[in-house]
């Protein structure tokens, strides 16, 4: 097949202009054209009263040699890649090792499927409950503002991905078409067939429950093993090899593969690793609020008269601004027509996340607006110092919220003329369980606040109203990103501890559903291939297979 790229066409076409335009890219005759998929479909708004969608489509032609022969030359024909998947081995009968996953967020559940797909059977542990309990008792959060410490929007099965907007895109570099796999096998799961096309693909958080149930399923089917509320508190690691996990409970699972995949929240794990000599170090993250408008201003302001267009849906936005602090002020994780929610994992603590569901039809548009910081500028001296923090600054977001789980917030008019909120305005904030309106500079880094006031006009400039006095501002976001990297190696494995394949999210290696489901299975492949060649040689690195 072939495919074309950049092949535009008006936001309401009829279906036939579609062939029509590709016959017309190829110089031929509409019955040489034989099959057509679309691959991508994305939309230009630089012009917002002529929104043309772009399409990215694989076609079968007749005569398909000479057509690409003739086309040679142009750089938006070539041929079509072979997307699919294909498994790096398959488990031997009679092997006795089980490979263990930890963590069953995104790369996890990935890493647990692949290498159950192959015949692995891992045991994948889970400190968190089963992803229908764990709602219950984030609803209790939410709702009646009782935290429990071991299942909330950080931990459980589905990972915090599932309290989220259910974004799948990335802009990793993926030459395997890991990516596919991942959004293949989340349709098998049932996700709509369109986020194998659309350019911005989610799923929203009602739908991802019953899509993580069903992979778990057929992990179980292929005999991978899944525990839940099974917390690993300590590693078995001798002579630079893992030899086993011990669970919170006392007992010891023996392997000498285990996939870390547990997340960025997972804080004491970060410590019990680090206490046993696993290789560290500090990496940037960044910190700042979530901002509330109403998503009618963000579709207007974006999408002009074309606002509420089935097609395009609730309009998102990306950010940067350079402060004259030397920060960057950016968006982070917006969430068209959703929610702001409470995502502390810890008592005592609050954090802000965005939400939205698949239709993305709430009233408010939410980001984040967060900050770039830095272990050499803001929390040198240890690898785990950026874990302390975020908690200190999510203790004082606690306090500034009134000590109930409630958030501190404030209007943007007043957060720019430094002075504290007392009421809402126009917009209505939609953190549960309640904001309690304040200063936020009382729970900020000074240079984060002088950075957002620098950059929230900045952003004015790019999308009206976007410093509108009534916006809400929400804190505090503190779980961008991970605030370690466990190193790795090329074979995936920690650069000093052999059998342990740090991934995912928390271990640095990637941010958001689909970067960490790709993580997840290239790391399946690297534990499976280490597995074949230690059952190859009867040994690897000279050590006994025997269990």
């Amino acid at each position: 097949m072939l495919r074309l790229t950049e092949i535009k066409l008006p936001l309401d076409h009829a279906a036939e202009e579609l062939p029509a335009a590709i016959c017309q890219r190829l110089g031929i005759k509409a019955k040489d054209l034989l099959e057509v998929s679309i691959y991508r479909r994305g939309y230009d708004a630089r012009r917002r009263n002529r929104i043309l969608l772009v399409y990215t489509v694989d076609v079968s032609v007749a005569n398909e040699a000479t057509v690409a022969k003739r086309l040679a030359g142009d750089r938006h024909v070539g041929s079509t890649p072979d997307m699919a998947y294909k498994f790096v081995g398959q488990a031997p009968e009679g092997l006795r090792e089980r490979p263990v996953v930890i963590g069953m967020g995104p790369c996890g559940l990935f890493a647990g499927l692949i290498l159950a797909q192959m015949g692995f059977k891992p045991i994948i542990l889970e400190r968190g409950k089963a992803v229908r309990e764990r709602t219950k008792d984030t609803w209790g959060l939410w709702r009646q503002s009782k935290l429990n410490p071991e299942s909330n929007v950080q931990f459980g099965e589905g990972g915090a991905g599932t309290f989220s907007d259910g974004k799948l895109h990335t802009q990793i570099k993926d030459p395997k078409f890991h990516g596919r796999k991942v959004l293949t096998e989340f349709v098998k799961a049932g996700a709509p067939e369109e986020i194998l096309y659309v350019s911005k693909p989610h799923i929203g958080t009602f739908r991802l429950v019953g899509m993580v149930e069903e992979m778990r399923g057929n992990i179980e089917a292929l005999g991978g093993e899944i525990r839940f509320q099974s917390r690993v508190a300590d590693f078995d690691i001798a002579d630079g090899q893992v030899r086993g996990v011990i669970l919170a409970d006392g007992s010891r699972i023996e392997t000498r593969h285990v996939v870390l995949a547990v997340g960025h929240s997972a804080r004491d794990t970060f410590k019990a690793i680090y206490d046993r000599g696993v290789y560290v170090e500090a990496k940037p993250f960044s910190v700042g609020v979530r901002i509330e408008h109403p998503q009618s201003l963000i579709d207007t302001a974006r999408l002009g008269p074309n606002a509420g267009h089935p097609i395009l849906g609730a309009a998102d936005y990306k950010l940067v601004h350079h402060a004259s602090n030397g920060r960057a002020a950016y968006s982070f994780c917006m969430c068209p027509g959703g929610t702001v929610v409470a995502a502390t994992s810890e008592e005592n603590r609050v954090v802000t996340n965005g939400m939205s569901q698949y239709s993305r039809n709430e009233r408010n548009a939410n980001s984040g607006i967060v900050v770039s910081i830095s272990p050499e500028k803001d929390y040198p001296g240890h690898p785990l110092a950026g874990i302390d923090f975020q908690r200190y600054w999510e203790s004082r977001a606690f306090e500034a919220g009134g000590g109930t789980y409630a958030a501190p917030a404030q209007r943007v008019g007043d957060f720019l003329a430094g002075r504290p909120s007392t009421a809402c305005g126009s917009v209505e904030p939609s953190y549960k369980p309640g904001v309690h309106w304040t200063d936020l500079s009382q729970c900020l880094p000074d240079f984060v606040v002088e950075a957002l006031r620098e950059a929230l006009p900045a952003f004015a400039k790019q999308i009206k109203g976007f410093a509108m006095d009534d916006a809400v501002m929400t804190a505090i976001e503190t779980r961008t990103s991970s605030p370690i990297r466990i190193k790795r190696g090329d074979d995936f494995q920690s650069i000093n501890t052999r059998g342990l394949f740090p991934a995912g999210e928390g271990a640095g290696y990637a941010g958001g559903i689909l970067s960490a489901g790709v993580d997840g299975i290239k790391v399946a492949e690297a534990v499976a291939l280490d597995m074949l060649g230690q059952t190859a040689s009867g040994g690897s690195r000279g050590e006994s297979t025997e269990w």
